[in-house]
């Protein structure tokens, strides 16, 4: 698994964990690697199959993502730390924390679920059209209608681009058997074995996952708190990454 370090060198400063979302790898935390470096130790990877880690043989599923996640951890010799991920990274920091608890000091799930349904007629439809472009079109189409549903407002160019690139570059067949990974992935019966501090970061906007799902992992974790993102959509980091940075922050500092 493909990993790099950034932030502070001391080993007093918390170390953070991000796990980017699907498609996607660490260079999508371009603003979390500037806002917290000055005051953490950071470890970013690219998850299994993702930009420079290889895709395993056999069955991709979320828990042997974070079983790969905990192995590296344990070879890089790195003590508990805090766990952030967006979509696809939170559900595999959920795993982490099913499997591996004494590993993870907090617990941030960014736009993340306990199971991957939609609650509307209008999910279900952009559900089954990406199903659609990813087993039929070419990767930059469907990176490029994917970063259009993320990053849709005009001012959101730029970042439209960078995520239009970013998932360009992932495999059909990575990102088909992490898209099969999430849709067999169901948490709802472990959720109250979650013992760390967790927060649940939401964009009030996000035409991926609904509010809904994000509410019930709020509920079904014990202890755990939401926060609602005004004016953002499924890239929270990225679409209001001061706030988010913020956030991040305080809660961890809190713990």
């Amino acid at each position: 698994m493909y990993y790099e370090r950034h932030g502070r060198v001391d080993g007093d400063a918390p170390t953070i964990l991000l796990l980017h979302g699907l498609g996607s790898s660490a260079t999508d935390w371009t603003e979390q690697l500037a806002g917290f470096g000055p005051r953490c130790r950071l470890l970013v990877v690219d998850l299994p199959g993702h930009h420079r880690s290889a895709l395993p043989p056999g069955r991709l599923t979320v828990e042997r993502m974070a079983a790969d996640l905990e192995r590296l951890l344990i070879g890089l010799g790195e003590p508990p730390l805090h766990v952030a991920g967006l979509s696809l990274g939170a559900c595999v920091g959920l795993a982490l924390a099913f499997q591996a608890p004494a590993r993870i000091r907090s617990l941030t799930l960014v736009n993340g679920f306990a199971r991957l349904r939609p609650l509307s007629a209008a999910g279900a439809l952009r559900l089954l059209t990406r199903l659609a472009l990813v087993a039929t079109a070419p990767m930059t189409v469907v990176a490029s209608r994917v970063a259009g549903v993320m990053f849709p407002k005009p001012e959101q160019a730029h970042l439209r681009l960078a995520a239009t690139r970013s998932l360009a570059r992932t495999r059909r067949r990575t990102y088909l058997a992490a898209l099969a990974a999430l849709a067999t992935f169901d948490a709802r019966p472990r959720l109250a074995s979650v013992r760390c501090p967790t927060l649940v970061v939401a964009g009030d906007g996000d035409a991926t996952v609904a509010l809904e799902a994000k509410a019930e992992l709020t509920q079904g974790i014990p202890g755990a708190q939401m926060v609602v993102v005004p004016d953002s959509g499924h890239a929270t980091p990225s679409d209001q990454p001061e706030l988010f940075n913020r956030i991040i922050l305080e809660f961890i500092a809190a713990h």
